[in-house]
């Protein structure tokens, strides 16, 4: 059995790489902490965000629902109180399938 390295994942994030991640602006994403209760990074004593994996997990959901499924503000608020968990599973679900699809797309290409 080959040895296999163990990937290093990092514990804060920064707002700019947060920002790229979903190609988004970073006064977005600051926007978005202001409107939203669950989107609260912790801060250093620069004053400087540090965003972990849970909340990055709630901006990608905000940005599901706000970027890709067309809702507003104030209905993504009320999406939000009435099933946290239901948004986060489907979105985790589509950005599975969108994973599988360019996974298919890579071999297609690699085939043909």
């Amino acid at each position: 059995m080959p040895y296999k390295e163990k990937v290093i994942e990092k514990k804060y994030y920064t707002i700019g790489e947060v920002a790229d991640m979903l190609n988004v602006a970073t006064s977005l994403i600051r926007f978005w902490e202001g409107e939203f209760d669950i989107i609260k990074p912790k801060k250093n004593r620069k004053g400087n965000r540090q965003f972990t994996k849970d909340d990055i997990d709630n901006v990608k959901l905000i940005y599901h629902l706000v970027k890709e499924k067309g809702y507003t503000l104030q209905g993504a608020k009320e999406m939000l109180k009435k099933g946290n968990e239901a948004a986060k599973d489907k979105m985790q679900m589509i950005e599975s399938l969108k994973r599988v699809r360019a996974f298919l797309v890579e071999i297609k290409e690699d085939i043909g």
